[in-house]
């Protein structure tokens, strides 16, 4: 059999119920030569298949996964920070593994649009530093994550999150233009995190209620990570830490892909995003949009756009009503935008060597 004929093993986070990692696949399948076929990992594998149209394996299976490799003819990490240790050692084992196993076939190894870190452990360090050189070619989402490669004697392109390359199947297509928000909702792409817990969510919650009492606004409550996410609202209304009027303004929705997402931004009169891919989505849909960043890739995207950002690990300030308030209906720079719509198309050069 020639080696066109056989499958690309692509691996990431897919089929998880998280929207931003749907829009990673979708731009990555996008961004493949037109001849390649890929093997995609998910775990709900048919929810995957629908969605994309593609051949699946099993991600939590790692037999199978490296059952599926011995049939493929190149191993594409896609997407995301997958070489980290922050979720588990032994997920970054798991990709270890992957990696080691296609280079012991002589595969190619590519890694796209990838983060890379954080490595808490020394033995991470030292695994990942043992990985670098068997990869054969590689695109960093971030600089922080290329200036780490670099010190450990790797290189790569450096371009922006994927994410910024997608281009909708449907609705919007263009960018700012596209935006027709104009006293819309305020649309929440907030996650439960560790610097919230219980009345930490307070005074966050009371500027909300402000905002959306002062300007009259619908408050949509957007699961991205449907597993994570969903049930947020609900569950901080038990608490007893969601006001009458607020609670009588909240509704909690579904989306089901990232087209759907990108429709409902662009109908948004302000997204304030937790979500690192809801903040690039809500962009890119020319949404007026707000960060609050629970880790610094969040902060990064928002300081890249001029996007406002407050960090999750400090008490907001008093004025935060008011400035979120500016942020309503006056959609952010469009040049900002397009120079990370234009960094992310960097990606597509990793995918060429596969042509």
């Amino acid at each position: 059999m020639r080696a066109a004929d056989h499958p690309v093993l692509v691996c990431g986070y897919y089929g998880e119920h998280n929207l931003g990692d749907d829009a990673l696949l979708q731009v990555l399948l996008s961004q493949l030569p037109e001849a390649v076929e890929p093997l995609v990992t998910a775990w709900d594998q048919q929810l995957v298949g629908r969605q994309f149209g593609v051949r699946t394996t099993d991600r939590r299976s790692l037999g199978g996964v490296l059952a599926a490799l011995g049939q493929c003819r190149a191993l594409v990490l896609g997407g995301g920070s997958l070489l980290q240790d922050a979720t588990s050692f032994r997920s970054l084992i798991y990709y270890a593994a992957l990696i080691t196993a296609a280079r012991l076939r002589g595969l190619p190894v590519l890694l796209w649009g990838q983060g890379l870190g954080p490595l808490r452990r020394r033995r991470s360090r030292l695994l990942v530093r043992a990985l670098l050189p068997l990869v054969t070619a590689a695109s960093w989402r971030d600089p922080a994550s290329a200036a780490l490669a670099r010190r450990y004697g790797f290189s790569g392109l450096l371009g922006s999150d994927p994410v910024w390359a997608l281009q909708a199947r449907s609705v919007v297509r263009d960018g700012p233009t596209g935006w027709r928000g104009q006293g819309g909702p305020i649309v929440l792409c907030w996650r439960p995190v560790q610097q919230l817990q219980g009345p930490g969510w307070g005074a966050w919650l009371e500027a909300l209620a402000q905002l959306a009492h002062h300007n009259n606004r619908e408050v949509l409550w957007l699961p991205f990570h449907q597993d994570q996410d969903a049930g947020l609202l609900a569950r901080l209304q038990q608490q007893g830490l969601i006001s009458a009027d607020l609670a009588a303004r909240s509704r909690e929705l579904q989306v089901s892909d990232p087209d759907q997402a990108l429709d409902l931004f662009g109908r948004a009169g302000l997204v304030l995003a937790m979500r690192l891919h809801g903040l690039i989505l809500a962009a890119l849909a020319g949404s007026p949009c707000a960060a609050l960043s629970y880790d610094p890739k969040v902060a990064a995207a928002a300081a890249a756009i001029g996007c406002a950002c407050d960090d999750l690990a400090e008490l907001p300030r008093e004025d935060l009503a008011s400035r979120w308030a500016a942020c309503l209906d006056h959609p952010g720079p469009a040049a900002a935008i397009e120079a990370a719509r234009r960094d992310a198309a960097l990606h597509r050069q990793v995918l060429a060597t596969l042509a």
